[in-house]
């Protein structure tokens, strides 16, 4: 949900170097996580799904104080997990730097924040499942925490960076972006009411399409293990 709308060479190169090289050391993980693992067919398959929604919602952008818009993070951490849904919204930055949303030198940065979105409710959503919570509010609940902490984390770079050629700085520019997260987190409860309605249709209809367990409660009775 949360993403940096800022053009190239407007952060100093330290914080290109720093959010990129961050993304990249998560990547790296990721990517050893899963070959750790190993991936199931029909989750590569569930991954183009949900990577192909993700970005079609991305781009219908509203233009508000440089662009809010859903991405459906929350839902991907859900069906994918921590380590597909990180490389799914990885994806998703890259194919949309390539039409213009979002810039090149940015993906990193942006691809942390989704990443964020994505671990923080794929594994609140597991802790809240497992505390006995119904799907519909566990998965909103969950949804709403990961796109909260995401619209933070997206608010906190600019500041931490800097702006370049620009005249908001300081002040300004802390109460721009608190604007912005505020608007953000706005937008998160609509996402995770939307998230928390499809997650329990799917656990009505094709309950092992949920990454997270559709009944994680049943753990306790099976000894059936969650993994990422």
């Amino acid at each position: 949900m949360a993403h940096i709308h800022l053009p190239d060479g407007i952060f100093p190169l330290w914080a290109l170097v720093l959010w990129n090289g961050l993304a990249v050391a998560l990547f790296g993980a990721v990517v050893y996580r899963v070959r750790q693992r190993g991936l199931e067919t029909r989750r590569i398959a569930l991954a183009g799904i949900a990577g192909a929604a993700s970005f079609a919602i991305f781009q219908l952008n509203l233009p508000i104080l440089g662009g809010v818009h859903m991405n459906l993070t929350g839902l991907i951490g859900i069906l994918a997990g921590p380590a597909i849904g990180t490389l799914i919204v990885l994806v998703v930055n890259i194919l949309s730097a390539v039409i213009g949303h979002g810039a090149w030198g940015l993906i990193g940065a942006n691809t942390l924040v989704n990443a964020a979105e994505v671990i923080i409710t794929y594994y609140a959503f597991v802790a809240l499942v497992r505390a006995n919570w119904d799907t519909f509010p566990a998965a909103a609940t969950a949804t709403i925490a990961g796109l909260g902490i995401g619209g933070l984390i997206m608010g906190a770079i600019p500041l931490v960076s800097g702006i370049q050629g620009t005249a908001i700085q300081g002040l300004d520019l802390a109460l721009y972006m608190g604007a912005l997260v505020a608007l953000n987190l706005g937008v998160a409860v609509a996402e995770g009411l939307l998230t928390g309605l499809t997650v329990s249709f799917l656990t009505s209809m094709r309950p092992d399409l949920i990454k997270g367990g559709v009944d994680v409660t049943d753990e306790t009775e099976t000894g059936t293990e969650v993994t990422a």
